[in-house]
């Protein structure tokens, strides 16, 4: 699986934990998207544009944003058309994103969980997958519906 990992200034070192984490794994393949290649520093809304746009490409299957409180990147992360990220605190959240929302990103809070349940709630994500037959099937559907039809032209 490939994932694309970004993380803020708040966010930066939980990712390096999550990344060390997965690394361990054969079956995914990291790319950290958290500064820009020049090293410029940015207001996270565009890491995570960048982020996104490499998932909406197929770059990257699914993604792991970090904050202070994963707020902000949760909020910019569903501004991108195509893109559904649900802020996870919990094992069972990041199950649920996954399984009931079809979820390709999740965001964490650096400053609001520790590591190894940030760990954990990694762990979860990527083991639950979307049953598109399953009862949310037409919940994701309107959501899909809701995102086309309040896309912005341009």
């Amino acid at each position: 699986m490939k994932l694309v990992l970004a993380g803020d200034s708040a966010g930066k070192p939980l990712i390096d934990i999550i990344a060390a984490h997965l690394a361990r794994r054969p079956d995914v393949t990291l790319v950290d998207m958290s500064k820009r290649e020049d090293g410029v520093s940015e207001p996270y809304a565009f890491m995570i544009e960048r982020a996104a746009q490499a998932i909406l490409d197929g770059r990257a299957e699914r993604g792991i944003f970090c904050c202070g409180t994963g707020i902000g990147v949760s909020i910019s992360a569903n501004k991108i058309p195509g893109i559904r990220a649900a802020l996870t605190h919990d094992t069972y959240s990041a199950e649920r994103a996954a399984k009931s929302n079809n979820a390709q990103v999740i965001t964490m809070g650096a400053r609001v969980i520790g590591p190894e349940l940030a760990k954990t709630i990694v762990d979860t994500f990527l083991a639950s997958s979307f049953d598109p037959n399953g009862p949310s099937s037409g919940n994701v559907g309107a959501i899909d519906d809701l995102d086309q039809r309040t896309r912005k032209a341009g």
